[in-house]
């Protein structure tokens, strides 16, 4: 689900800064995926590698009685593929919230919403006893022009739970106004997963809770470990192992499959990195609709949104045209897609859309107002070549069931058209479930304060199997036994998740891991870990049972946090505009507290391990760049060896 409009009110004014195209990544290794058919389009860019880092310190606040804690696991609820929840415990309530790679932000409906959505839906509300309200307010609008719903409620803290990792003081909106199609559908609300350049809650939270500080970018990015969304303030406490999480999502409806689980610090039992190919995720200027880059670091590009370059599209193996539509008040962007799990549907431009349909079906060939049928036992197979590797969809999710009773004619409706490229959002295509349920997704953040340092990346595996043909075959002729019904179930969203545990074995990928049953979550204290000890260590994987409730669905984002901070106003902002609706706020300060420093002492005083972490040889090799990694960072730094230069010393 993508954000379409967005606005807040709070007390002060907050500037968020403009990203910056990226620089070229080194080119690596590894194809992977169904090409061997297909007369494949050379790539844009070569694929990289990414180069994992293990951490082999122990983290006093990970250590657990089964071992490190390197990251966790949950399943996932599904809807009949059209909605796929997660458990998340809020304070004193566990609610199903929709799993959101296209919007960054958290929020779950209270008793205070009287909607007919929040009056007639099976979710459950957040119960606020536990809320502490920050004192301002957001207003978030989802979806593309065809297709909006909103939600709206005040910001504030409670912890937050998920997949057996904790966080005190998370923020997050306690919504009283929506008709948001994720309520409508049996969720308490979204968690959104995207970047936090796209968060409008850490942007009213801010506002509404530092009194001095600057109007610029600063304040913005150094507060992310403190007030950003739940993974990146995880990353940036150093509470998991990497900064990504991995997404597979289930089949619940045509030919149930697939297990759908969001797994967060490492990479998912059964995949191995040789087996990824990663591409970088694209960056956004100022221009583009990204952030300006701030004071500490003026010549970082930042990502917006978990968008990735398309090399091309293929239909049954053959390129499709490239889209004659053109972007809305921009230049044509390069062809790129949202990878959105919050969206039930593939959705591209339409002149292309409309190529596709045309020649699956030969109703919609013949009147293009006409449901788009084809024969159930079509095979079609829709592509996209991503860093040179072909990720075909599954001809089972290419269609659906157009009557029930009915298991001879079905309909491609899985596909749709969308808007052009706009300002903030320059992707073509945004990839939903039906592709996320045939390509297993990695996201890493890298790092958040320095992309340049560790650039944002994702990886893809395709788990399309080689004869998907023949199981659609058989899943049809079962239908067809079956008086015409296709399979179909509901997943409950699981309430029980897994902990990943570090062990002193010598393996060293998720992927060889043990399991062990937990049912316990993990609380991490608000102070980073005192000076802590180094050793060599794999993983090992902890599982658990489930129980719980589900669901929402597409939308697209213009306008970004940093544009809409405005002082006691509640605002709304559409996206497409040229220029910044901070032009008519005020900023109530003017002390900035750039907590970074370029200046420090010399490298040599630094006597880092070998075998340290990743920013222990950043922190020898720059510490300046070290030390404005975050401020729990910094202060776990200058505990450590006093590397800081300038930077306050703690």
């Amino acid at each position: 689900m993508y954000l379409h409009l967005i606005g807040f009110s709070a007390s002060l004014l907050v500037y968020l800064p403009a990203f910056v195209a990226a620089s070229p990544l080194r080119s690596g290794t590894l194809y992977f995926g169904h090409s061997s058919q297909h007369n494949q389009t050379p790539p844009k860019k070569g694929p990289i590698s990414l180069p994992f880092h293990r951490h082999s310190r122990r983290v006093l606040a990970r250590e657990d009685s089964n071992g490190d804690i390197v990251g966790g696991s949950v399943g996932l609820g599904d809807s009949a593929d059209l909605f796929y929840t997660v458990a998340i415990t809020i304070g004193n309530s566990t609610v199903p919230l929709n799993l959101d790679t296209g919007s960054s932000d958290l929020w779950a409906f209270t008793t205070d919403c009287i909607t007919p959505q929040c009056q007639k839906t099976s979710g459950t509300p957040y119960d606020t006893r536990s809320f502490r309200p920050s004192g301002g307010s957001v207003r978030l609008q989802y979806g593309d022009s065809q297709t909006g719903t909103h939600a709206s409620g005040p910001v504030g803290r409670d912890s937050v739970t998920l997949a057996g990792l904790t966080l005190d003081d998370q923020p997050l909106a306690a919504v009283n106004d929506t008709d948001n199609s994720a309520v409508t559908n049996g969720a308490s609300g979204i968690f959104g997963l995207g970047f936090p350049a796209q968060s409008f809650v850490q942007a009213a939270t801010i506002a509404a809770e530092i009194q001095n500080r600057s109007s610029g970018t600063d304040t913005f990015i150094l507060e992310t470990g403190h007030s950003g969304p739940l993974v990146s303030r995880l990353i940036e406490a150093d509470m998991i192992d990497e900064p990504l999480f991995a997404v597979t999502l289930q089949r619940d409806t045509i030919d149930v499959s697939g297990q759908g689980q969001v797994t967060i610090g490492t990479l998912p039992e059964g995949i191995d990195n040789s087996s990824i190919t990663w591409v970088p995720v694209r960056l956004y200027s100022a221009a583009d609709g990204g952030v300006s880059p701030p004071a500490f670091a003026l010549t970082e590009v930042y990502p917006l949104r978990w968008e990735v370059e398309l090399d091309a599209v293929f239909l049954d193996g053959v390129r499709l045209a490239d889209s004659t539509q053109q972007a809305t008040g921009i230049q044509q962007p390069t062809l790129s897609a949202l990878i959105d799990t919050g969206n039930s549907l593939i959705r591209g431009p339409t002149d292309v859309v409309s190529i596709i349909l045309r020649t699956v079906s030969p109703a919609f060939a013949a009147d293009s107002t006409a449901q788009p049928t084809l024969p159930c036992t079509a095979a079609h197979t829709l592509a996209f070549q991503i860093g040179g590797t072909l990720f075909p969809v599954d001809p089972r999710d290419f269609l659906s069931q157009a009557t029930a009773g009915d298991a001879v004619d079905c309909v491609a409706d899985n596909v749709v058209g969308t808007d052009p490229p706009a300002r903030g959002a320059l992707f073509s295509w945004n990839l939903g479930d039906p592709f996320l349920k045939s390509v297993a997704v990695v996201f890493y953040y890298g790092n958040l304060t320095h992309p340049s340092v560790d650039p944002p990346r994702m990886g893809f595996v395709s788990l399309v199997p080689k004869d998907a043909g023949e199981l659609l075959d058989d899943t049809v002729e079962d239908a067809q036994k079956d008086g015409g019904n296709f399979e179909s179930t509901v997943d409950v969203a699981p309430t029980s998740s897994s902990l990943i545990f570090e062990t002193d074995a010598t393996s060293s990928t998720a992927s060889s891991t043990s399991i062990r049953t937990t049912a316990t979550s993990t609380k991490w204290p608000s102070k980073p870990p005192s000076r802590t000890s180094w050793l060599s260590s794999s993983s090992t994987l902890t599982s658990t049972s489930t129980t719980s409730t589900t669901y929402t669905t597409p939308s697209k984002t213009y306008a970004a946090p940093w544009q809409i901070m405005t002082a006691s106003t509640s605002q709304t902002y559409r996206g497409g505009s040229s220029s910044s609706p901070s032009s008519s706020s005020s900023s109530s300060s003017s002390s900035s507290s750039s907590s970074s420093s370029s200046s420090s002492s010399s490298p040599s005083s630094c006597h880092m391990p070998n075998n340290g972490p990743w920013y222990a040889h950043l922190l020898f090799k720059d510490p300046g760049a070290a030390c404005a990694r975050s401020p729990l960072f910094r202060m776990w730094v200058c505990s450590l060896c006093g590397c800081c230069g300038d930077a306050p010393r703690h």
